[in-house]
């Protein structure tokens, strides 16, 4: 069998139940429902309605996941997400505008240094604007 090194996709149009597992990188678009297990990087689409539990190694989610997620390095939360459900990983960046319902844990890994094992609020703003620049 090939190897390929190219992401897995399942586009929007797709509903799967059951276990799915992966070793490399995954995008998922449509609806899944059961557990997600991998030592891979999963993308969670916009268009994505994710009922499971999952345990993979990082988690960016952009669009739905109700269930628990435990990542063994890094959870990126995006802007418009919706997460429901307890998050346990080593580092978790939530942007501003994400939906976050649930318990998360952060626990520093090896590769993590302790105080980076704090959450991270990454916001979207056009410039800082300087608090004092009216004072003349």
């Amino acid at each position: 069998m090939a190897e390929h090194s190219g992401k897995d996709v399942l586009s929007s149009d797709v509903e799967i139940k059951g276990t799915i597992k992966f070793q490399k990188e995954l995008l998922i678009d449509g609806k899944v429902e059961g557990e997600i297990n991998s030592d891979g990087v999963l993308t969670v689409g916009e268009n994505a309605d994710i009922r499971a539990e999952v345990k993979t190694k990082s988690i960016t989610i952009y669009g739905k996941v109700q269930g628990n997620i435990t990542v063994s390095e890094r959870c990126e939360l995006k802007s418009k997400c919706t997460l429901q459900g307890d998050l346990k990983a080593a580092r978790l960046i939530i942007e501003e505008g994400a939906t976050f319902i649930g318990k998360s844990e952060v626990s520093s890994g090896m590769s993590v240094k302790s105080a980076s094992s704090r959450p991270e609020v990454v916001r979207h703003e056009e410039s800082a604007k300087p608090a004092f620049a009216a004072r003349g």
